[in-house]
């Protein structure tokens, strides 16, 4: 059953014009004409236009993500826009948004998750394979260090290389032959009506998901009063309480986006159980533990989570990937 926060009408003026900041790739727009047409059908007499940007991370496109070496690739100019007063606020990718925010900004409200997984994506002549059947020496695209500790950890035979732009780019990549297979996030491909592309869903034994991976999240002005009441209607409880807890524990580690870092969660009642991994960019190292707890202290889970892996020796492996970053 969907759970979502009431709004508070008596908050919201409904004569103003509510001005929506988005990317402008296909899949940013699609979800941000998602958010739009949700709180449109909770408030039809208010007027919802989406203004386009192009963010940093948009226009970099020939160099990882990970040696650009800056978080908030792909949220900054957004983020200015709010603070300008050019947008009231905008909708991210969650996995994308920075686990702390500037000043004078907030995370308003988290839409419900689809399915957070990372998704095989195989070249045509390798349909009969999955993760563990590939070739040897199989080519591998992937932009995530996340995704690529892991792979690197279980399957040394395969050969990885990095791959960017949007995901009709990397899919023409896979298509004319540059790779053998992609890994990528199921949501943006559900999202994109793609579905059929996948070839297999990873399990979380072979690839935790990165923190946030499904959910969008929609970033405001904290000082917003009518813009926080509106977008409360679309807020999915659940899923902020799971990714909140994400969030606290890869902000208490202070990984960015291009860290290895992954994790897993899980909500029965109001328990929460959170799995977290640390490791090495070769994939030698890896550290992986879970802690359970209460969905109201969310973030309490993902901060005794990120204590308990730094007792391991997370924080050291982190410091080698930071020091590497700058050289």
């Amino acid at each position: 059953m969907t759970q979502l926060h009431p709004a508070d009408s008596t908050a919201i003026n409904t004569t103003r014009t509510i001005r929506i900041g988005s990317r402008k790739s296909q899949l940013a727009l699609v979800q941000t004409y998602w958010v739009r047409d949700q709180l449109q059908q909770h408030f039809p007499e208010i007027t919802f236009e989406v203004h386009t940007m192009s963010t940093q991370g948009d226009n970099i496109l020939d160099v990882a993500l990970a040696k650009i070496g800056d978080k908030g690739l792909f949220t900054k100019e957004l983020e200015l826009g709010m603070l300008n007063r050019e947008i009231d606020f905008a909708v991210h990718s969650l996995k994308d948004l920075p686990t702390n925010l500037p000043d004078g900004l907030t995370l308003a409200a988290v839409t419900e998750r689809e399915n957070p997984a990372d998704a095989l994506v195989v070249q045509e002549k390798y349909k009969g394979c999955q993760i563990d059947t590939l070739p040897d020496g199989a080519v591998i695209g992937t932009s995530s260090l996340r995704r690529l500790a892991q792979l690197r950890h279980l399957f040394p035979q395969y050969t990885f290389k990095d791959v960017r732009g949007n995901l009709n780019t990397r899919l023409a990549k896979l298509d004319a032959g540059e790779y053998d297979a992609l890994i990528l996030a199921a949501a943006g491909l559900q999202r994109l009506g793609m579905s059929d592309r996948i070839h297999q869903i990873l399990p979380i034994e072979v690839s935790l998901y990165a923190v946030g991976q499904g959910a969008l999240g929609i970033e405001c002005r904290a000082d917003d009063v009518e813009t926080l009441s509106l977008l409360k209607a679309i807020e999915h409880i659940s899923t902020r309480d799971r990714v909140l807890s994400e969030r606290a524990f890869l902000r208490e580690l202070e990984g960015g986006c291009q860290v290895p870092i992954g994790v897993h969660t899980q909500l029965d009642g109001e328990t929460l159980a959170l799995t977290g991994l640390v490791a090495s960019v070769d994939g030698q190292q890896l550290l992986k533990d879970t802690v359970i707890g209460s969905a109201n202290e969310a973030e309490q889970v993902g901060i005794q989570l990120a204590h308990g892996l730094r007792q391991q020796g997370a924080q050291e492996i982190l410091n080698q990937i930071f020091v590497a970053a700058r050289h």
